[in-house]
């Protein structure tokens, strides 16, 4: 067992620090943003599931314009482009399955 802010946040793009969870074949990420981030567009073959916490958070995924307030879920399916800004500072939790081993 682990107390969360045990674990080390690691920032992946600039304003995006996350505490990250791994088992077998999935991952957690618990993500503190910064208002004003940017995570840039890209995929990956995860499929995705983001929850907004807190905060307000735009989201373009497949093209398509999300508005994220807290509460808010999105499933993002494999390789599917996607990208955020955060209009304000965000608390966010992603469940990626598979794992993320390149955050281990």
């Amino acid at each position: 067992m682990q107390q969360l802010s045990d674990i080390t946040p690691k920032e992946i793009v600039p304003g995006f620090s996350g505490r990250m969870i791994h088992g077998a074949s999935s991952s957690l990420t618990f993500w503190d943003v910064k208002k004003g981030s940017v995570m840039p567009e890209h995929h990956h073959v995860h499929e995705q599931i983001t929850h907004l916490v807190e905060g307000q958070l735009e989201m373009m995924i497949g093209g398509e314009k999300y508005m994220l307030s807290p509460g808010a879920v999105h499933v993002i399916p494999s390789n599917v482009p996607h990208s955020a800004i955060a209009l304000t500072d965000c608390k966010i939790i992603d469940s990626f399955s598979p794992a993320r081993d390149e955050y281990r």
